[in-house]
């Protein structure tokens, strides 16, 4: 008999425990409906407001981080297919040249070539 007491004495004190904090984690409705009214230019802001100001701030940077990010990547990858395209060609051109201008001497460079 003693253990339902308790039983029902611990679930009664998480009840009020948890009354207790929604009183203080939710606004009341009179605050709620006056949170986003418009209030006067001269007046200051309320930490709510300034919170809310700064992390939309904050999202609104780091969108633009991403964004550019983004951005830099897929140029940095253009420039460098660029780049190894250039590269293949003129690799190519070069060896062309090589295998054209081979004497049959190694290493086939011009100071090798016998002049007649």
């Amino acid at each position: 008999m003693i253990w339902k007491r308790i039983l029902f004495l611990s679930c009664f004190m998480a009840f009020v425990l948890l009354a207790n904090l929604k009183k203080k984690i939710f606004l009341q409705d009179s605050d709620a409906a006056n949170f986003f009214k418009k209030r006067g230019k001269r007046s200051t802001k309320s930490w709510d407001e300034l919170n809310m100001e700064n992390r939309q701030q904050l999202r609104a940077d780091e969108h633009r981080r991403e964004y550019y990010e983004e951005q830099r990547n897929e140029f940095e990858n253009f420039v460098e297919e660029q780049n190894d395209e250039q590269e293949e060609r003129s690799r190519e051109q070069i060896e062309q040249w090589r295998q054209w201008h081979y004497d049959g001497l190694y290493p086939p460079y011009l100071y090798n070539r016998h002049h007649i």
